[in-house]
This record gives C-alpha cells, structure tokens and sequence, in this order.
C-alpha cells in the first residue's frame, strides 16, 4: 500500500498590492486624526505650526516605512517587526519585543480601538456609555479599578468578532478590511472635500488666527512644555501601519509588494491626514480647535457644515473607521505570535494553523487577553466636589 502523505496547513500568499495597503491604511487611520489635533494645537498654538508638525511627523513617518520596506523585502517572513529585531540583534530582543507586543502594544492598542468603537457607538445608542455599569467598579490599587459597562461590553463584543471572523480565512480577514477601509477613506475624503469646499469661512483660524506666531494667539509656553514630544507623539498616531509587515509575508511576491504596500500605504495615510488638518484649519476658530468636546475636532467641523446631523455622521464615520482599523490589528498581532512561537519563544500551541491556514490559538490568546484590557479603570477625585470619575487605561487611537 503507498504511504499517504499529510502535510500540515501552511500559511499561503493570498494577499495582492491592493490587499496589502488596504491593511496599512485600514490599521493606521483609527480615530486618532478625528480627535488627536485638539490636543495638538494647544500644544503648538497656531494653525501654521499644527499643519507643520503634522508634516514632520509624516517625514518620520515615510522614513520609518522606507526603514521597514528595505528589511520587509531582505527578510520576507512573518513576523514583522519581531523578526527585524530578532535577526538584527539576538533571539532575546525578539522574544522581549514579541511579549511586550502581546502584554500590552498591540493587545492594548486593539482594546483602546474597541473601546473608542464603543464609545462612539455611545453617540448614536444612548445606552452604551462607560458609566452605565453592568458590574459596580472595582477598586484595585492606586488609583485604578476594574469594571464592566456596557461600553466595555461592546468593546469586548468587537473583539471577539472580528477574531473569530479571522479564524475563517485570510479571504475572509481581508474582504472585510478592504471593505472597511473602502468606506472610511471615503469618508475621510468627504470631510476633506466638504471642510475645504463648503466649510471655509471668514470665522475660523486660517483668517482670525496668526499663522504662525502663536504667541499672538494667545499661546503659554508653560502649556507646551509637556508637549515637547508632539511631533513623535503624532507619528505614533500614524505610525502603526509599520507593523503590519506581520501579516504582509502572506502577500503575493513579497519582495516587490511588500514594501510597495508600505510605501503607498502611510503615503496614503500621511497626505490625508494633512488634509483633514487643512480642513480643520480652514472651517474652525483656533479656540474651537483647541476645545472642542472631547477633542473631537471632525465632529465640530462638521456640525458648522450639517449643524446637528453631523454629530451623527462623525460618529458613524469613526465607528466604521476604528472597526476596520481593529480588523487590522487583530490579523496582524497574530502572525508575531505564531513566527515566535515557530521560534520557540513563545507558546508551542500557538505555532499550529487551522485548517484555513491561518494562526487561530494565535488569534483565540491575543483575543482573549485584549478582551481582559478593555476593563481596568483610572480612577480620579475632583478635589472641590469629591466626585470620584472613571477614565480609561487606554487613550483613543
């Protein structure tokens, strides 16, 4: 009798051009650029200077992804950034990178995602709210606690969607982040194209505001010491696409593809963001800017365009948005996990794939732990009321 031979499944490259920078824009455009410029223009104080840091932080950008492009394509492998490091300097480093990644990089980057998911979600469905509490918080040490409501419920509900969603296949993962990030460019154009067409007006910061001494504006320096890191702060928002070399080994001729995905990707990415601060710019006071509620910046834009009804699309806008963004990170976190474990610095089990060639113990532990990170709480007093207010451990990205 002939010996049947079985080979185990293997990962496959079902990714082309198209599907590998749909991943880098969809993982990099969360909801960072709809809020993260309010924070920035306090910091800066003048419209010239935000759109200038911007830039530079998308010099460092493109340079990071230049950097990544030209290692992607000598080393073709999954595993990303873990196998750079690993290959660049010693097993140690990579395993010390690897773990970090899953305690708390991209397992907490994607619990901050579907958080911000929920929280948006919150907008349009009253009931869901980070204060509407299914389990009382719990007081842990310091100054943190760990609760469940119904924002965090939903939180969790994402996550795990999305991760059983990619257990199915790499057609599957990348069919719903084509989609997702399809339908979030557009609307990031949209509200370039609006802010730029209609929004312009003679009460905003491009004609009331000094373009560049921000001191005329009003501008403390005492404010801005803190934010002496903006620019790296700001390439941080941008700068996660870079890690999706990760999954971008399953890509079709990795060593041109690769790195093309990540060059057109955070070009991509990096342009329209630029944009949409122009928008801001030109639509907005500085003031309404620097305070707009809860930093939403895109929302206050366009409610000066569609008054109440843009609340509502903003908020629509951003869950799309984050929801694709959190499909990204989920695919790619994975596939670290899985090359260490095939190095043996991580969890054997997590080496296998399933029959749809794609790491799902991978997928089911990085699911499991980012679930955990979307319920610890900050816990703060005011100290004139006494009134005691629960934060999130993850800022919104």
């Amino acid at each position: 009798m002939a010996e049947i031979k079985t080979e185990s499944p293997k990962l496959v490259r079902g990714l082309s051009l198209l599907d590998g920078t749909m991943i880098v824009i969809g993982s990099m455009i969360g909801s960072g650029i709809f809020i993260t410029s309010a924070e920035s223009s306090r910091l800066v104080g003048s419209p010239g200077w935000l759109l200038v840091a911007w830039a530079l932080a998308g010099v460092m950008t493109i340079t990071g992804a230049l950097c990544c492009a030209e290692l992607a394509a000598m080393m073709p492998r999954a595993g990303g950034p873990y196998v750079f490091l690993r290959q660049a300097y010693s097993p140690g480093t990579g395993f010390l990178f690897g773990w970090s990644l899953f305690l708390v990089i991209q397992t907490g980057t994607i619990a901050a995602v579907a958080v911000a998911f929920a929280n948006f979600t919150g907008v349009l469905v009253p009931g869901i709210d980070a204060n509407n509490f299914i389990v009382a918080p719990h007081r842990l040490f310091g100054s943190y606690a760990i609760s469940l409501s119904t924002a965090q419920l939903l939180a969790i509900a994402m996550i795990a969607t999305l991760t059983v969603t990619n257990m199915f296949g790499l057609k599957t993962g990348k069919l719903i982040q084509n989609t997702f990030t399809f339908t979030k460019t557009a609307a990031l154009i949209g509200l370039i194209i609006l802010g730029l067409a209609i929004g312009w007006n003679h009460a905003s910061a491009a004609y009331t505001s000094s373009w560049w001494n921000s001191w005329a504006n009003g501008w403390n320096p005492q404010v801005a010491q803190p934010g002496l890191g903006i620019v790296g702060g700001l390439a941080l928002v941008m700068i996660v696409g870079r890690a999706m070399t990760g999954p971008l080994f399953e890509v079709e001729n990795p060593g041109r593809n690769l790195p093309l995905s990540l060059l057109i990707g955070c070009g991509v990415v990096v342009g329209l963001y630029l944009l949409a601060n122009l928008a801001y710019v030109v639509t907005l006071p500085l003031n309404a800017i620097q305070t707009a509620p809860q930093g939403r910046v895109a929302t206050a834009t366009m409610q000066v365009i569609f008054g109440s009804r843009g609340t509502i699309l903003m908020a629509l806008a951003i869950m799309i948005s984050t929801f694709g963004c959190n499909n990204g990170l989920i695919l790619a976190g994975a596939r670290v996990y899985y090359a260490m474990a095939k190095d043996g610095l991580f969890f054997k089990g997590v080496a296998k794939l399933n029959p749809h060639h794609v790491p799902a113990v991978a997928l089911i532990a990085q699911g499991v732990w980012a679930c955990f990170l979307t319920l610890p709480r900050t816990v703060t007093t005011d100290p004139k009321t006494g009134a005691v207010v629960y934060g999130n451990v993850y800022t919104q990205l």
